[in-house]
């Protein structure tokens, strides 16, 4: 029997968001402070409120009326793969007529707009307190640019009511996929027993408090006339001091006045500007992002070997991994946070800490002046498309390396401009241009990340090196522990060791998840005080990595505590209780426990949300298929468990 290694639930953030629910949410966590609304932050923060208005964190999502749809409702139609969808009014009511969950054409009430640029999206009820994000968009680019059009999200391909991508399936539901990050303290309030949502937020757009927290202490305090230094704020999202970007008289680069010691702002942004997945609704600014979010790595489905964007990953996996990150930048060094804006437009915005007369000259770029190829944007973050018209510009802020492309097939900015040369073309310019890569220079860990995808000789080495290796990002380093082969010898034990003791929670979680080759008590013995993580994420990951060891070997005190924290670990997957994968989450606990009526009962929810979910198929085969190894592990358990194998599962043994 092979029973997979727990793992926390990772749900990847659609391509697709929407927003919409009931208003009104109660307070976040166990603060005594509640939300108060933008009003009141208006009354001494007018400035930041009027930049606010208008902007995308303003018009994430709002209510569908004749103020906020801007497609065509005017009995447009669209079709898309043999099915045609209508756009029509009743009354003050904009509908839509397109398929359903059953394959036939039905109506819906568009209850709210989603985004307002490039495109705009639509939400439906559905039954069970369900909204679901409509697949047919309006692109609100210029009719000149292409737009003022309808089209279908997934364009080149057809969506059937029983693929996992129909519109009105989980991986397009609002109420798990997209409302946290597109309204103001949402309670996603899922009751698993009737199948239904409850959910609640207190403003239907991103406010003041989805970044600041809620607020009534705060304006309590200013209205008994107090003006500085508020203690009675839920956290900060700031440095505690003035920050200055320096260009020294000697210097074609600015520096930054102090040190950063804080990731409150990074993180407060990358609550929603990341890839990962809820484990908690108690965010509070200031704590570690891992306390309510796991973060992805640089997977092969989402990034390219050099860490560059290949899905939609939301920036900040890719700022970690730039030199501007580790010099200090944040996120408003170069975006103005109320009006979601860059602070100056062109080349001008990187001017700010990079000398134009060096930089921004045909002597740097090789390019005409004001051309593309001038633009510090287009060589330094090119943008990858997604959501059909939607650019979005990878945020590593690296230096373009056609040579890496030419051995490994990463792509690179030269080639976005120059699509129809090939990388040995891109690699001679760059040669040519600005010297050949010095041979004293370490090789780019990309080299390393593609021997590990690619089973190459001696990758383990490779990623035992990168591992250790304190220059590299901390979600490099992070991404070559995650990578390491299980045998791969006493190095990468060391490796792992080391790991274990990272100051960065993305090192300390990677490594946690390699311990389940190593045998119960030894692996209690490394793993247990990481129970006691301050952070989260990377608590939930050692009781996943502790769960199978057998309770009556542990001394009373450490059973105790992975008891307390697989609690946490089951509340988690209690919160996501819609997904077929938290269902899966915790039938591996079961049956890592010997529990398995209670494993095969969580498989099959699991495949009630997700008829097509493989693992969950392969696990309920698995604690079918092999008694012998089932008898081994769980001599005292019932077998075969009482419920019956269906033929699909005894056809798989």
């Amino acid at each position: 029997m092979s029973l997979p290694r727990l793992s926390v639930l990772i749900l990847p953030l659609a391509a697709l968001a929407a927003c919409g629910g009931p208003e009104d949410g109660p307070p976040a966590g166990d603060s005594e402070a509640a939300y108060v609304g933008r009003e009141s932050c208006a009354e001494c923060h007018p400035v930041e409120h009027e930049l606010w208005q208008g902007s995308h964190h303003d018009l994430a999502m709002e209510p569908a009326d004749e103020t906020t749809v801007l497609g065509d409702f005017d009995d447009a139609t669209f079709t898309h793969y043999g099915v045609t969808s209508d756009f029509f009014r009743q009354g003050d009511t904009f509908m839509v007529r397109t398929e359903g969950p059953d394959g036939q054409l039905a109506e819906y009430e568009v209850a709210y707009t989603f985004g307002f640029d490039p495109l705009q999206q639509y939400l439906a009820k559905l039954p069970n307190g369900r909204m679901q994000t409509l697949p047919l968009c309006w692109d609100t680019r210029p009719a000149a640019d292409g737009g003022q059009r309808w089209f279908h999200i997934y364009p080149d391909e057809p969506i059937p009511p029983d693929d996992v991508l129909h519109w009105t399936g989980p991986a397009q539901n609002w109420n798990h996929m997209c409302a946290e990050c597109h309204s103001t303290n949402v309670r996603k309030n899922y009751h698993a027993a009737e199948d239904h949502f409850e959910t609640t937020f207190s403003e239907v757009d991103v406010s003041c408090e989805a970044c600041h927290g809620p607020g009534s202490l705060h304006v309590e305090w200013a209205r008994d006339g107090h003006r500085e230094g508020d203690p009675r704020l839920v956290g900060s999202v700031t440095d505690s001091v003035a920050v200055v970007w320096t260009i020294e008289p000697d210097a074609d680069t600015a520096k930054r006045s102090v040190r950063r010691t804080s990731q409150a702002e990074l993180e407060t942004c990358a609550r929603c500007h990341s890839r990962r997945a809820m484990i908690s609704e108690d965010w509070v600014p200031g704590q570690s992002l891992m306390n309510t979010h796991r973060p992805a790595l640089l997977t092969e489905e989402l990034y390219h070997a050099d860490g560059q964007i290949l899905d939609e990953v939301y920036v900040w996996g890719s700022f970690l991994q730039s030199k501007m990150y580790r010099e200090g930048v944040t996120c408003t060094d170069c975006h103005e946070p109320h009006a979601a804006r860059v602070l100056a437009q062109g080349n001008a915005l990187c001017g700010k800490c990079h000398l134009a007369s060096k930089f921004d000259m045909p002597s740097h770029h090789f390019h005409k002046e004001g051309s593309t190829g001038a633009s510090c944007v287009e060589c330094h973050m090119p943008a990858s498309t997604y959501m059909v018209v939607d650019p979005r510009r990878d945020h590593s802020l690296r230096i373009p390396r056609p040579d890496l492309s030419v051995r490994l097939g990463t792509p690179n900015a030269c080639n976005v401009c120059h699509a129809d040369s090939s990388y040995e073309w891109a690699a001679a310019a760059s040669e040519e241009w600005w010297g050949p890569v010095s041979s004293d220079e370490p090789a780019h860990w990309a080299e390393t990340i593609h021997a590990a995808r690619t089973w190459q000789a001696g990758a383990g080495e490779k990623l035992v090196r990168l591992a250790a290796d304190r220059s590299a990002p901390a979600i490099v380093r992070a991404t070559a522990v995650m990578l390491l082969p299980r045998d791969a010898g006493a190095k990468a034990s060391d490796a792992i060791q080391v790991a274990l003791n990272d100051e960065d929670p993305l090192v300390r979680m990677a490594a946690l998840g390699l311990l389940d080759s190593v045998d119960p008590m030894p692996r209690m013995q490394i793993g247990y005080r990481h129970l006691s993580d301050p952070v989260r994420s990377v608590r939930l990951e050692a009781a996943s990595t502790l769960a199978s060891v057998p309770p009556g070997l542990l001394p009373e005190e450490q059973r105790t505590k992975l008891g307390e924290v697989l609690e946490e670990y089951r509340a988690v997957q209690e919160l996501n209780a819609d997904r077929a994968e938290a269902h899966l989450n915790l039938g591996s606990l079961h049956a890592r426990r010997g529990e398995l009526d209670e494993a095969i009962r969580e498989y099959r929810i699991a495949l009630e949300i997700m008829p097509s979910f493989g693992p969950a198929w392969v696990n309920l085969a698995d604690v079918w298929c092999d008694e012998g190894v089932a008898r081994r592990l769980w001599p005292n358990s019932r077998w075969p468990p009482s419920s019956s194998p269906t033929s699909l599962t005894t056809s798989m043994c």
